[in-house]
């Protein structure tokens, strides 16, 4: 829901740019067990962690007379690149199933429905990158009973089958799961959709895509989710946008023509803390969004009120406040509406705060090491002793930020400088496998990464030749789509998933 509320407008002027700065270049701002690149074909049991150079990677695996050889390079000519970062190779036993989708059915009015219920669900499916999807198929296929020898020769593992049932604001979507190999029904489940015209009837769709990902996987899916960021317009002042995970419904959040940065979204899916620039400084507001109010996070001691982040329980705020002589990162509890604390103060900067997902420790960034370049620390949630995460390796260089904490594991992404040439990519700390660091992008420019619900995607701000846009990346097999191309975001915040939401509002 946008927020039209009247408020003098801010000049974009060099402080408003520095800030900007500060922000996106790092004074701001596992895969699961198993996972890993599957090569394509039914039997194939070589995986490897994404790399430019993953044929060469399966060829060590292949090929014992190139084991050793290969992989030395591979591990040289990485750290040359990069310090302190190093790639997995790993084997695994599995392939991607294969899931077939029979073309959904329409009764008592429900055909154009279920048409378009049938191309959200497929395309969800094919973003999930847990399946080899077959669709698009004749509506021959289209039939009461399912033929499980037909799908069996045509290779699938699981099949999805929908029907629609009546039109208008009263339609339901009912969503079967086959495991086709035990010729049965393993799920099945019905799903209100709201009228085709309402822009929530995409969600409630995905909300039947994230449920067949968990009953094939047993793990979450991620369609039913958005993502806010800033996006920068012609005359230099940011808003707040939203997209779905799909890159549908591209939309307005906020309308302030000011500056609005680093949103970050609730655990309930509900409201976007921020910070705008709407009163003259930059200061930490909360956006309800069910019913448009904001309200601003008191601000005590002077300085600049930046980066904000939820506790998962949604009481607590934790943010930086720099300036003032003192800097450091604070925490305000918005559930009771009280008791403003310091967790770190320094002469030092720390920003871009991220907690873990059992609330006991917090990932941020930090120039106190005084060597020009910020890097990425972990400490307990109510303050104490930090530990540096990234792969700071003295004398060498280095410069890391923009951390956050993935909702499922012990793992933390932020991006990097490569080489001392100006660009960024996206990494992953793996701080249950000895801080082992994957890279997962390598073209063009890369920053400001964000975990989808699953633990698994994460979007990010990318440059290519042709302009900017935000990506999604698999962190698994590193398959990587354009989201949103032809805009300037900024500072992009995955939500939670939203079908407890939606599945609440049904109710």
């Amino acid at each position: 829901m946008s927020c039209r509320c009247s408020s003098p407008s801010v000049p974009v002027g060099s402080r408003s740019d520095e800030m900007i700065r500060r922000i996106s270049q790092g004074l701001r701002s596992f895969p699961p067990p198993g996972g890993a690149l599957r090569i394509p074909g039914r039997n194939a049991p070589y995986a490897l962690f994404p790399h430019s150079r993953g044929i060469l990677l399966l060829a060590a695996l292949v090929l014992p007379g190139l084991l050793l050889a290969p992989g030395a390079l591979m591990a040289q000519d990485v750290e040359e690149r990069f310090p302190g970062v190093s790639l997995g190779i790993t084997y695994e036993g599995r392939r991607a199933s294969t899931l077939a989708i029979q073309p959904f059915v329409g009764r008592l009015g429900g055909e154009a429905v279920a048409a378009r219920a049938e191309a959200i669900v497929a395309r969800d499916l094919r973003y999930s990158n847990r399946f080899t999807v077959l669709d698009s198929l004749p509506s021959s296929f289209a039939r009461d009973e399912v033929d499980y020898a037909l799908w069996d020769q045509l290779g699938a593992d699981f099949l999805v089958t929908g029907q629609v049932e009546g039109a208008g604001s009263s339609a339901v979507l009912i969503l079967e799961l086959h495991d086709v190999v035990y010729r049965e029904v393993r799920e099945r489940g019905r799903f209100t959709l709201p009228h085709p015209d309402s822009p929530e009837f995409r969600m409630a769709a995905h909300v039947g895509s994230d449920a067949v990902v968990f009953w094939a996987t047993g793990e979450p899916g991620f369609a039913a989710s958005r993502i806010a960021f800033s996006r920068r317009m012609e005359d230099g002042t940011q808003d707040l946008w939203l997209v779905d995970s799909d890159g549908e419904n591209l939309r307005r959040l906020t309308n302030h023509r000011d500056l609005a940065l680093s949103p970050s979204w609730a655990p309930d899916g509900r409201r976007v803390a921020y910070t705008s620039y709407r009163s003259g400084l930059p200061r930490v507001y909360q956006l309800d969004l069910d019913t448009g109010q904001e309200r601003e996070i008191p601000s005590p001691r002077p300085g600049d009120y930046l980066t904000p982040t939820y506790s998962p329980d949604g009481q607590t705020l934790v943010f930086a406040v720099n300036g003032g002589g003192r800097s450091g990162l604070f925490s305000y509890n918005v559930g009771r509406d009280c008791c403003f604390a310091a967790l770190t103060e320094g002469r030092h900067e720390d920003i871009s705060p991220s907690f873990s997902p059992d609330g006991r420790r917090i990932v941020f960034n930090s120039n106190r090491l005084g060597t020009g370049a910020p890097q990425i620390y972990v400490m307990p949630a109510g303050g104490g002793r930090a530990e540096i995460l990234s792969p700071y390796v003295f004398g060498r260089p280095g410069y890391y930020t923009s951390p956050e904490w993935s909702p499922v594991g012990d793992r933390v992404a932020y991006h990097g400088r490569i080489e001392n040439r100006g660009r960024h990519q996206i990494l992953i700390s793996e701080l249950g496998r000895n801080n082992r660091i994957v890279q997962l992008t390598f073209e063009g420019n890369n920053e400001d990464p964000s975990w989808a619900p699953d633990g698994r995607h994460l979007v990010y701000v990318g440059e290519r030749s042709w302009g900017h846009g935000l990506f999604i990346v698999d962190a698994v097999t590193g398959n990587t789509r354009t989201l949103v191309s032809g805009i300037r975001p900024n500072l992009p915040s995955w939500s939670p998933s939203l079908s407890p939401r939606m599945a609440e509002e049904d109710g």
